[in-house]
């Protein structure tokens, strides 16, 4: 079962329980809901005392990962108490192409942009990823310690689009978009776009719902990972995920 942990502002003189653990629906799906008293005024000790109390009663509970605030800075006290949070990662790759596309925008990067996409396996999400890019782009290449012949070769035949195989180090370091689903430290990574989908910790572009959704969406949570949580349980399809303009873009 997810997790959520919110922050709840102090209650202004008034006696308030510094952690509250309830069962809550959101859209949907059964989840822990913590709340943890803080305010501006509320010593770190205390708070990362009360951040402790929520993760052990939300692992009592049943909770074993869970969505945390924006800005959250207390990941000891939530492995201290056998909790973690949810991972973003199946997230990213799920959206590879479209923060490809959207990283090319903002920059002024049109079709004939050369886009490379490097891991370390052939996975479903890579193979997606590869698929919808080289249907758009004309110059695709694609780096992965096996299985490459055979994909350029399958969309050769059903799309008669072309990959660019086994691609050097250089031309990895000349493409304009750079798509990396396991690190390589042995790139520099100063192309114009670069998508570490492997950190957890790399900015994100704004990630939109329709407006049905959105009037839904719970305040002061990362939203990465509530919508990683949603898309796992079924509650949100990443195609209804729109990808905006990167910060600054």
């Amino acid at each position: 079962m997810i997790g959520v942990l919110t922050w709840t502002p102090p209650a202004g003189g008034i006696r308030q329980k510094s952690v509250t653990v309830e069962m809550r629906s959101l859209f949907h799906m059964r989840v822990a809901w913590a709340a943890v008293a803080k305010g501006p005024r509320t010593p770190e000790a205390v708070v990362r005392r009360r951040v402790l109390t929520a993760a052990r009663r939300l692992r009592k509970a049943g909770t074993g990962r869970l969505v945390v605030p924006e800005a959250f800075t207390y990941g000891e006290q939530l492995e201290k108490g056998g909790v973690t949070p949810v991972a973003t990662v199946p997230l990213r790759r799920a959206l590879a192409a479209d923060l490809a596309r959207a990283g090319m925008a903002a920059r002024g990067l049109s079709g004939s942009a050369r886009v490379a996409v490097a891991g370390d396996q052939l996975s479903g999400e890579l193979v997606r990823t590869v698929t919808e890019l080289a249907l758009g782009h004309r110059y695709v290449w694609v780096d992965v310690p096996y299985g490459a012949e055979a994909l350029a070769n399958q969309l050769r035949r059903e799309y008669g689009v072309s990959l660019l195989t086994v691609p050097s180090r250089a031309q990895l370091e000349e493409a304009d978009v750079l798509i990396l689903f396991a690190p390589r430290t042995d790139l520099r990574r100063k192309n114009p776009v670069v998508l570490p989908l492997y950190d957890e910790t790399a900015a994100l572009p704004p990630l939109l719902l329709p407006p049905a959704l959105e009037d839904q969406m719970p305040a002061g949570c990362s939203r990465p990972q509530l919508l990683a949580a949603m898309v796992e349980g079924g509650i949100l399809r990443p195609g209804q995920i729109t990808v905006g303009s990167p910060a600054g873009g």
